[in-house]
């Protein structure tokens, strides 16, 4: 007999002919931040998902038609802009969040997990009907991979939903705006409001995705998954793509890739123009950073290129800028628990980087190590790391 691991009771369905739902918000007025103590912990906001995850550890992913028993089960929040937002408040960051959730009891769960985890929660929109988002996620504790069932939350987050006066409100004092691209419309009219206020933004971009472009545009920093340099320009390898994400995006200050197991890469466009140096293949300096690393040291590490070269790709153009290559942490296969949500722990501590002012050569290492605590639980937050951990090395 199959063992029933959760019990989801029916979402309600609104038909075309039935009244929109009613919503509440519940963001402070426009006065109570104009006298609220100054903040010690640095402003970052975030627009996107959030969500309720069941997270179930199976031996092995199931074939068709299989009947199986979880080897442990967990439910816990999620989301890409939850998770990372709550990465950030942990480190030491003061995150507040955009997203949209219903007042149902996944909604209510949303809510105090992110509350309980110091995420100013003020600036959600909370539907009266309808269903919060939520997720099933297989955990294969044989190939360590990770397959995800998600459900929208309904209704979805309309832009008129999120006021000016509330929008002025979120962005007031913020150092860091923060997309993970969902939401689309309502995270255009943020990032638009963030760039004439000269607010630098960061942007996830796991895979294209609607509003993806237009996202980009306003970008100062973008940090992508192993596929999407390539997927989105064309190019013939990573770093090519990289450089072509530079050249395209003249607004974006740096690029990061991550590559899970093989850490990371980062482009980062010089301030000057190195335009009369000797160009130099960025496949080929990929290969000297290559060389340097040491494989015998299990520790997360970076090496970099000498700044201000002139970086150039086949077909593509050149930059001025330096590659920098990260290594991840080894982690025992017997401590690798799950890697949901690696990726958004990674741009946790990126932001936390980026808002207290950390160098890079540090903030790609501290980066892949606060994500390596993440894969030693299961869930995504679970094991998201607070800046006093031993494990940390700043």
């Amino acid at each position: 007999m199959m063992l029933t691991l959760l019990h989801i009771p029916p979402l309600p369905i609104n038909p075309p002919s039935s009244p929109p739902p009613r919503r509440r918000r519940c963001p402070p007025p426009m006065a109570a931040f104009a006298s609220a103590p100054q903040q010690s912990k640095p402003l970052v906001l975030g627009c996107g998902a959030v969500s309720v995850d069941y997270l179930a550890t199976v031996a092995s992913f199931p074939n068709p038609d299989d009947k199986i028993r979880s080897l442990a089960l967990k439910v816990e929040g999620g989301g890409n802009a939850g998770n990372a937002l709550t990465g950030a408040a942990r480190l030491g960051l003061s995150p507040r969040i955009i997203s949209k959730a219903s007042n149902d009891a996944l909604g209510k769960s949303i809510l105090k997990e992110l509350q309980d985890d110091g995420v100013d929660t003020s600036y959600m929109t909370i539907a009266d009907g309808g269903n919060s988002p939520f997720t099933y996620i297989i955990v294969d504790s044989q190939t360590k991979t990770r397959t995800c069932i998600h459900t929208p939350g309904y209704p979805p987050m309309k832009p008129e939903e999120l006021t000016k006066e509330n929008l002025f409100a979120a962005l007031h004092g913020v150092e860091m705006v923060y997309f993970d691209v969902r939401l689309h419309e309502t995270a255009l009219l943020v990032a638009e409001e963030a760039s004439q206020r000269k607010i630098p933004i960061l942007v996830d971009a796991e895979k294209k995705r609607e509003g993806l472009d237009d996202l980009l545009n306003f970008a100062s920093y973008v940090v992508c998954s192993a596929n999407f340099p390539q997927a989105w320009t064309g190019a013939s390898s990573t770093p090519v793509a990289l450089v072509h994400m530079l050249l395209r995006l003249p607004n974006l200050k740096f690029v990061i890739v991550t590559r899970g197991e093989k850490g990371c890469l980062m482009l980062e466009r010089s301030m000057t123009d190195a335009s009369e140096t000797e160009e130099t293949d960025v496949e080929d300096l990929l290969e000297s950073l290559e060389q340097k690393v040491d494989l015998s040291s299990s520790m997360a590490k970076c090496v970099a290129s000498k700044s201000n070269l002139r970086i150039s790709a086949d077909g593509v153009g050149s930059m001025s800028g330096r590659l920098l290559m990260g290594t991840a942490e080894a982690i025992p296969s017997e401590e690798l628990i799950d890697t949901t949500g690696a990726g958004d722990a990674f741009i946790g501590a990126v932001l936390y980087g980026l808002c207290t002012g950390m160098p890079v050569e540090k903030m790609l290492p501290f980066a892949a190590q606060v994500a390596a605590c993440g894969c030693r639980a299961l869930g995504a937050r679970t094991g998201l790391p607070h800046l006093t951990d031993p494990r940390l090395s700043l």
